[in-house]
């Protein structure tokens, strides 16, 4: 209800604008009020831990960990932040997030701006959530791509000691050449590395820290099936399938639908949950699918999870709908 009344508000602020106003009003709501819950349901278990249920959210809302004893009162299962990178950046210039209502979706081209990893490592300290909370790492845009595996190593030994689990981003459109990690020679390198400082970490922290890979919607089948064999063949713990698309198909003749960036929202609903369906049919079970993009209501939701997919993650629907978003969601999962 209070969400009804304050979305007219903040859709008629820029985007961003209304973005960081809500960040920060979740910030000063964590600090003041008491912890919150997550939605009642019967607890799940994914990746060796505990989820008390469903529903996540999706990284892109709080890049810094900001907010996240606010977040935590709208009853997620568990909370994603970043994506962050080794050193901070501004990204892309002003305006680059851009509202289609009328679809029900976003455009955003922000390129990863964030404060850094130390800042955000000393957010999650501050933090009084106690629940599962994974970090979402990237590259810095300066990085050559050929020296990409070197960020993403830095991001995840900073960020080992206060995850849950670890996302390694390399499907957002609006970083120059991040796609090219998801080809089939530059995946095997990458996840090796990561993979042996996973093993390292973990005898040096004395706690395991479950890997994730974030992968785009825009794939071709063989592709896919490409990427769960990476997957399957480095030990991967987790897929999240999937990032924003930066194909136009389903917003021609919208407004906006020029500009470019990653699309997410109802748009990306049915590709994304063909790629679930793709990777599930190839994994056979053997790694764990948490699915993401375009679940607006509790029927997308479970849709998710009748594809294929073990866990969901909420964002661009929780701009639509708010925070009853959530509580939907996990009664439709339960």
């Amino acid at each position: 209800m209070l969400y009804d009344i304050a979305r007219p508000l903040l859709f008629s602020l820029d985007p961003e604008t209304a973005h960081e106003f809500a960040l920060a009003s979740l910030h000063i709501t964590g600090r003041v009020l008491p912890a919150g819950r997550p939605e009642p349901a019967d607890p799940v278990e994914v990746m060796g831990l505990s989820f008390p249920n469903r529903i996540g959210l999706g990284a892109g809302l709080d890049k810094n960990g900001e907010a996240i004893d606010g977040l935590a009162r709208m009853g997620f299962g568990f909370i994603e932040i970043g994506t962050v990178t080794p050193r901070p950046q501004p990204g892309n210039p002003r305006p680059r997030m851009f509202r289609l209502p009328e679809v029900k979706g976003i455009i955003n081209r922000m390129g990863f701006n964030n404060h850094g990893v130390d800042a955000l490592i000393a957010h999650v300290k501050a933090a009084r959530y106690k629940g599962i909370l994974g970090i979402n790492i990237g590259k810095n845009f300066d990085t050559p791509i050929e020296n990409a595996a070197d960020d993403y190593l830095i991001g995840l030994e900073k960020v080992y000691p206060v995850a849950s689990y670890v996302t390694v981003n390399i499907s957002s459109p609006n970083t120059k050449n991040l796609r090219q990690l998801q080809g089939e020679s530059e995946l095997d390198d990458l996840l090796g590395r990561l993979k042996s400082a996973q093993t390292r970490l973990a005898d040096t922290h004395g706690r395991y820290v479950p890997l994730t890979l974030k992968i785009a919607p825009d794939l071709e089948p063989e592709q896919v099936v490409n990427i769960a064999d990476a997957l399957r063949r480095h030990r991967i713990d987790g897929v999240i399938a999937t990032n924003t698309t930066i194909s136009r198909d389903k917003i021609q003749g919208v407004r906006y639908a020029e500009q470019q960036g990653g699309l997410s929202g109802a748009p990306v609903f049915e590709a994304s949950t063909a790629v679930v369906r793709q990777l599930a049919d190839a994994l056979g079970g053997e790694l764990p699918i948490i699915a993401a993009g375009g679940v607006l209501d509790g029927r997308g939701a479970r849709a998710k999870i009748d594809a294929g997919a073990s866990l969901v993650q909420v964002y661009s629907g929780l701009i639509y709908r708010g925070p009853a978003l959530v509580r939907e969601c996990v009664r439709a999962t339960s």
